[in-house]
């Protein structure tokens, strides 16, 4: 699989690889879809300690003991669960980024994180403060590298000009075209790696799933109408999944798409994708001519 620098960080990432999120709890079932991940060649995996109240970082864990080395390991910080309290609240403080690492390598079971993200992040947050906590961690070598996920332009702004970050990770693809607005070209002037999340738009452009669900600017029937513009695109050696997957690629400021998976199904159809020649400049043309240019409407 072809690697991708992130940014100026010194890490180079699979330009496919897995968003953790959807693995569910079973732990035989993850497994397996992790290590074949893995044995296919895919380095970036992406976790959180929010996913299922840290459950995933355990089961990424336990998938990549023995194999460290080979993995760039990703996970994020920022909603913090308060015990005896339902669902989480907001924290991007200095002392509980700390503090909250090292829950986070105790459940991946390593003792260094190689891509440390803020989950979200507004203008509201002790920004500086946040800054200081990651720079503190990659002096002492707990992390490597550290970046924000974000959808937010004028948050993203602020972490471009007043941090070292080395990546934003974006949701992007077909149907959310909006980082191309104002954040992929900052974010590529600013030499700062993009991981793109939700290139199949959770299943909107997925092969053998119909459309059931509104997405920004598409309702169902767009969607499905959308499907049939981009058919003349698809190809036995090209599906519906693996042209999503392609297009975010197909920006310069993109290092790698992480398409998440639940089945061993969706996890081959979707690593195929780093089989398929890049699209062309008119095969990404001919794809924004037919689909939505989305805008921000908040967070500008």
């Amino acid at each position: 699989m072809k690697k991708n620098p992130l940014g100026a960080s010194g890490l180079y990432v699979g330009e496919i690889g897995l968003g953790c999120m959807s693995l569910g709890t079973e732990e035989d079932k993850a497994l397996a879809l992790l290590d074949e991940a893995l044995d296919r060649g895919v380095t970036l995996l992406d976790t959180a300690d929010l996913y299922d109240g840290g459950r995933n970082e355990e089961l990424v864990g336990k998938a990549i003991r023995g194999r460290r080395a080979q993995v760039v390991l990703a996970t994020k910080v920022g909603n913090r669960r308060i015990p005896g309290q339902e669902g989480w609240s907001w924290d991007a403080s200095k002392a509980y980024i700390l503090s909250a690492v090292r829950d986070s390598l105790k459940r991946l079971g390593t003792d260094y994180i190689d891509l440390y993200q803020l989950h979200g992040g507004t203008l509201d947050d002790p920004i500086d403060e946040t800054i200081e906590a990651f720079e503190q961690l990659k002096q002492e070598g707990v992390i490597r590298a550290y970046g924000i996920s974000s959808i937010r332009p004028n948050v993203i702004r602020e972490y471009v000009a007043r941090s070292g970050i080395a990546s934003v990770m974006s949701q992007y693809s077909i149907v959310d075209r909006r980082a191309e607005e104002t954040v992929l070209p900052l974010l590529a002037e600013a030499g700062i790696g993009v991981i793109a999340r939700g290139p199949v738009a959770s299943g909107a452009l997925a092969d053998g799933r119909e459309p059931t669900k509104s997405v920004l600017d598409y309702e169902p029937h767009d969607l499905v109408a959308l499907r049939g513009e981009l058919a003349h695109l698809t190809s036995p050696a090209r599906s519906l999944s693996q042209l999503a997957i392609r297009y975010p690629l197909g920006h310069p400021a993109v290092a790698a798409a992480i398409p998440g998976a639940s089945s061993r199904e969706q996890l081959l159809q979707n690593l195929a994708a780093a089989e398929v020649p890049p699209l062309t400049d008119a095969e990404l043309a001919a794809i924004r001519s037919v689909s939505s240019a989305n805008r921000y409407a908040l967070h500008r």
